[in-house]
């Protein structure tokens, strides 16, 4: 019997379905992610690492926990290598599940070594395109390093060595140094800078006087005075020579973080008066000198950084006092309380209220010890506005009860080193008979525009008064380096990194100059040592004194100044005032307002004037003065023409200085002229970029920079006794005239407080004679 056996395929196996397969492939990727990661790979994250390690320690250094720079640093090595650990292999996963290969832990942690830098740098005012850039270039960086390990640990030497080396030496490169080389005029000699001051200045007599930024001849001792209760410094703690009391200024105070009271011990009921005291050793009463900081990080210290300013003054005579007033400085984690200008003012008039009670006090170091007939203040950054401010305290402060006991002390001088200028409850300070002085570094990345110059014109003086103002414009100086704990960068890190250094002066150069200028200026003002007064009317009769690979400006007047044009009482460009009437011919000419870097107006109207360089007529600006008793007031005694001028060649694209002239004609007819050259050279200028590359320059902190170059002016003082040697018979008791010659095509120059002053110093008959030889 045959059976029939119905025969089929054997059923298909089940396949997965499409999610399961995908599943399948995922994972194996995902087993597999290390799997190109071989040894040289491996030894290679070291790169990436130090790439976020230093990201983290930039950060850390430019927004600091108060716990010290160790610290800090630990704390930054740790932060870093977790995020870049956690960013790495979550890279690399997805870069498995891409399939990509490519050492994905190395790739990964590259890549999340260049996200951290990235989001450091936009959260530190840095544009995103910016910090995409930087943060490139890191990781570029951070690859070849990594490689270059990577190269040691499998024991290739010689080419990790030399790529390692070749990295080492990258940031030795000059990057960013080349100018584009302009036209020169055929027919102009190019002299700026220090050479042509020194050029200028062959003929200029020294100061018969000694070098005021040397020791004086007293004997000095330091100590402190503190409530003895702080937290981080044992000299305002157990260490302190003598207690204060605490002050509270919650009146004043409208924002105080919680994390500010932790990390200082109080709050803004019972501030500190604490402060570093330089003292004669001799028998007073001594002229007392406050120093006053500005606002820095507030875990790094700032009041022992003029360590180097006390010690010479007490050398010198005087009791200086470095105020402590960092817990009002700005902290990355708590903020800085609202209102601390107003604080900063009044915390520098708190002190002097304690000071009062400690020279009353017998056995206390400060008894009968101060002459309270002459004190001055001197600040720095914030610090600078404040003590303007503390100096017209009735502006602020009218009726609190500490004016009562500072009334004792008579302010005659404040000096700023690089202040601040905002509007403080909608006022400004502004000073009567008391001198003032400002010093400002043209490659300031901080207050970066000269604030300074904007208090020099809101100072005014009574007539014949001994007070007077001046300012120093430095064309090297930076912001930090007037602070000897500062630093040598201007901006906090990592932001700071960006800036350039290498046309900054040496730190010990700056604080040259701050010394000398610092010790002058008190000297004259507070000891009455008038043979230091010179060097404020002309800083070359003290060039022996200062550093000589820089540029200098400076602007000077007092009470025995009498202007004809300020150009402050209408917008009629033909009018000076009630003196007289003003033409002008082969020139473009405007009064307008004096602008800083950023085009801000610096409180002052001044005449533009600026002579085309295809203009083939004679280029003049003339001031008529009236004849009447006024003007001959303005006359009598006066010892010669002072006007302030600023260089504004760069505006038209122009490099070199203007050549000026300045001619005098009396009421006969009787004429002089003088080249302004020969009595003092026209400076070009400093055109700073702060950062690496112009381009960056844009991109940090918005391009607030603005400009190369601000309105800055120099005060020319010429004696009529040079113009009477190039013309006997001009009478300058007569004069009628005073007519300004622009020579040379395309210069542009701004005029302003043109008048006569007296009391000045003569030149030399070698002057004379120089001035004669080159105008014949």
């Amino acid at each position: 019997m045959r059976m029939d056996l119905e025969l089929g395929q054997a059923p298909a196996p089940k396949r997965p379905g499409r999610h399961r397969l995908v599943i399948e492939i995922l994972g194996r990727r995902i087993s597999e992610t290390y799997h190109y990661d071989t040894r040289i790979w491996r030894s290679g994250i070291a790169g990436p690492w130090m790439v976020s390690f230093a990201a983290f320690a930039a950060a850390m250094l430019g927004a600091p926990t108060g716990l010290g720079k160790q610290a800090d640093l630990l704390l930054a090595a740790g932060i870093g290598t977790a995020l870049l650990a956690a960013a790495g292999h979550l890279a690399a996963a997805l870069l498995a599940l891409a399939g990509l290969r490519l050492p994905r832990l190395f790739t990964g942690c590259l890549l999340g070594s260049a996200g951290i830098v990235m989001v450091i740098l936009c959260n530190s005012h840095v544009t995103a395109g910016a910090a995409a850039a930087v943060a490139a270039t890191a990781a570029a960086f951070g690859a070849l390093a990594g490689v270059g390990v990577g190269l040691l640990r499998t024991g290739r030497i010689l080419p990790g060595l030399l790529l390692l080396a070749a990295l080492a030496a990258l940031p030795f490169i000059p990057v960013g140094g080349f100018q584009l080389q302009r036209e020169a005029d055929p027919d102009r000699t190019e002299v700026s800078g220090p050479a042509a001051d020194t050029a200028a200045s062959a003929a200029v007599v020294p100061l018969a006087a000694a070098n005021p930024g040397a020791p004086g001849p007293y004997a000095y001792r330091s100590f402190t005075y503190a409530g003895g209760s702080d937290r981080h410094r044992a000299e305002f703690g157990k260490e302190a020579a003598v207690r204060s009391s605490s002050v509270n200024a919650s009146s004043y105070m409208k924002k105080w973080s919680p994390l500010r009271t932790l990390f200082w011990g109080f709050d803004p009921e019972s501030l500190p008066l604490n402060g570093r005291v330089w003292m004669p050793e001799e028998d007073g009463p001594f002229p007392l000198v406050l120093i006053v900081h500005g606002n820095h990080m507030m875990e790094d210290f700032s009041d022992g950084g003029y360590a180097y300013l006390g010690e010479l003054l007490a050398s010198r005579g005087f009791i200086a006092i470095s105020l402590d007033e960092n817990f009002l400085n700005y902290s990355a984690w708590s903020g800085i309380p609202k209102d601390d200008y107003k604080l900063r003012a009044w915390i520098i008039l708190k002190h002097l209220e304690q000071l009062s009670a400690f020279s009353d006090t017998p056995d206390n170091p400060f008894y009968n010890k101060i002459d309270f007939a002459e004190t001055a203040l001197i600040g720095h950054s914030r610090g600078g506005q404040a003590v303007a401010m503390a100096a017209d305290a009735q502006r602020w402060f009218k009726g609190d009860p500490a004016l009562a006991s500072v009334s004792r002390f008579h302010i005659s001088a404040v000096a700023a080193l690089a202040p601040t200028d905002q509007t403080v409850d909608g006022k400004q300070a502004q000073l009567q008979d008391i001198s003032y002085m400002a010093l400002q570094g043209a490659r300031d990345g901080d207050v970066h525009d000269f604030y300074g110059d904007r208090q020099y014109i809101r100072s005014f003086y009574s007539a014949n008064t001994d007070s007077f103002k001046t300012s120093l414009y430095i064309g090297d100086a930076n912001h930090s380096q007037f602070n000897s704990d500062w630093g040598l960068f201007d901006l906090a890190f990592p932001t700071g990194l960006f800036l350039s250094r290498s046309e900054i002066m040496e730190e010990e150069e700056q604080r040259q100059i701050a010394k000398v200028y610092l010790s002058a200026y008190l000297e004259t003002t507070l000891h009455g040592r008038r043979e230091y007064a010179g060097l404020f009317r002309d800083y070359r009769r003290g060039r022996e004194w200062l550093p000589k690979a820089t540029s200098y400006f400076n602007r000077y007047q007092d009470g025995r100044f009498r202007g004809i044009a300020g150009y402050e009482e209408d917008r009629d460009k033909t009018t000076a005032g009630r003196s007289g009437t003003i033409s002008a011919a082969g020139l473009h000419w405007t009064e307008e307002t004096a602008k800083d870097r950023e085009g801000g107006g610096k409180g002052t109207y001044g005449a533009f004037l600026e002579r085309r360089a295809d203009e083939d007529r004679e280029a003049i600006y003339r001031i008529s003065l009236s004849a009447g008793p006024a003007n001959d007031a303005a006359l009598y005694g006066a010892d010669g023409l002072s006007f302030s001028m600023a260089n504004r060649n760069a505006d038209s694209g122009s490099g070199l200085p203007p050549q000026v002239a300045v001619e005098l004609t009396d009421r006969l007819g009787n004429t002089a002229r003088l080249p302004l050259s020969a009595v003092m050279q026209p400076l070009q200028l400093p055109q700073t970029q702060f950062a690496w590359t112009s381009w960056l320059e844009k991109r940090i902190g918005d391009g607030k920079y603005g400009k190369p170059s601000e309105a800055v002016f120099q005060t020319y003082e010429l004696p009529f006794g040079l113009f009477r040697g190039k013309n006997p018979s001009f009478d300058p008791a007569r004069l009628a005239q005073i007519t300004f010659y622009l020579l040379g095509g395309g210069d542009a120059i701004m005029l302003d407080d043109i008048g006569f002053y007296s009391g000045g110093s003569h030149p030399s008959l070698m002057q004379t004679a120089l001035i004669r030889n080159e105008s014949d």
